[in-house]
């Protein structure tokens, strides 16, 4: 039997229940198929680049024949302006500042939408980011670069991958897709995953400019980033996208009904 609508506002447990209810949208099958077969694409990617980096890092071969030079170019470039504006970056994308950040965008998010699934769905990716650096660098315990040449404190932890990097990298690159995933302008969505890279490539020379890193830990944050990306497209395609004529099991997001 249908409830009367009797102008009040739902209670308090109604409002929370309803948020923590999965946002479904209506796609074509082609479209689904196409996030699908991105999904797998970035994952293999990713895990190939990281197999190829980290294998190198191993025997000391590979690209990290690149390390050196790349290192020797950066300090070529050091000026008293361009230091305080990578400083300014690495605090931005470090250990401190970016938690805060995440932390202020997906509580603020989560508020502010009709369903929890996204902003939760970026702090997964997030948390799983930091687990996979944590474990992998303990692992491999490759040593940073010499630390007379660190530019803000020295640092004896492991290298390999760069933390601020693939924090940076999960944050900007699944956090454009969750945000554009749901509008149907292309070219928005294309210029929102531009600036995504440039953040990217930006916190990444912050740290091999500031002396923290080698080329080939940035190179593997990046790679697993990719990874990461492709698996929440693929749980969120899996989770939300519906062509029509298939069952709605959660509430049809606005944005994708055909009201919109």
């Amino acid at each position: 039997m249908a409830e009367k609508h009797t102008g009040k506002s739902p209670g308090w447990w109604r409002t929370f229940h309803d948020k923590f209810v999965v946002e479904e949208r209506f796609i074509s099958g082609p479209a689904r198929d196409s996030l699908y077969r991105t999904a797998v694409g970035l994952m293999l990617l990713g895990t190939v680049l990281f197999v190829v980096i980290l294998a190198g890092v191993l025997v000391q071969g590979g690209l990290t024949a690149l390390d050196e030079p790349a290192r020797s170019w950066l300090l070529t470039l050091r000026s008293e302006t361009l230091t305080t504006s990578m400083i300014i970056l690495a605090i931005v994308f470090g250990p401190v500042a970016l938690p805060v950040i995440v932390l202020v965008a997906t509580v603020v998010w989560g508020v502010l939408a009709r369903h929890a699934w996204r902003p939760l769905l970026l702090a997964a990716a997030m948390l799983t980011g930091v687990i996979l650096a944590q474990i992998i660098g303990r692992t491999v315990g490759r040593e940073r670069p010499p630390v007379d040449l660190m530019l803000f404190g020295a640092d004896f932890t492991f290298s390999f991958p760069s933390g601020h990097v693939l924090g940076a990298s999960d944050f900007l690159l699944v956090g454009t897709f969750l945000i554009f995933s749901r509008r149907r302008n292309h070219k928005a969505a294309l210029i929102g995953f531009v600036l995504a890279g440039i953040g990217v490539f930006f916190a990444a020379i912050s740290r091999l400019y500031l002396g923290y890193h080698w080329l080939t830990d940035a190179l593997a944050s990046v790679s697993i980033s990719f990874v990461v990306l492709g698996a929440v497209i693929a749980l969120d395609t899996w989770r939300t996208a519906r062509v029509r004529g298939e069952r709605i099991t959660g509430t049809l997001s606005k944005a994708d009904s055909s009201g919109d």
